[in-house]
């Protein structure tokens, strides 16, 4: 899970929004999502993300892009597609993709 929020962020962006529903730590899934991260991090564009899961297995997590180029870029590549066809197979029981344009943004943080 991702203990810090990204914030300060210039609009407009875009999210794309994965919610999944998958058993608790299935064999090989921490590996690929902490080469998932490493491959994002890489992509021009990519501003962040945050992260969930509840104990019954239901996941979100928000990923933040400067445009649409930079997301197109994530969704297109390879090593990225090997991973979701691999978790439909083996990890998921359910998932969603929500794409998004963010108008406006504001955070608050305790100092």
């Amino acid at each position: 899970m991702t203990q810090k929020l990204v914030a300060g962020l210039e609009p407009p962006y875009y999210t794309a929004v994965f919610t999944s529903v998958r058993p608790e730590d299935p064999e090989g899934y921490a590996e690929t999502a902490s080469r998932m991260q490493e491959i994002v991090r890489d992509i021009p564009g990519f501003l962040g993300y945050e992260s969930a899961r509840t104990p019954g297995g239901i996941g979100i997590t928000v990923a933040y892009f400067r445009d649409l180029e930079s997301l197109d870029a994530w969704r297109l590549d390879t090593e990225h597609q090997a991973a979701k066809a691999y978790g439909r197979e083996h990890w998921y029981e359910s998932y969603s993709v929500h794409i998004g344009r963010v108008e406006r943004s504001y955070g608050y943080e305790r100092e």
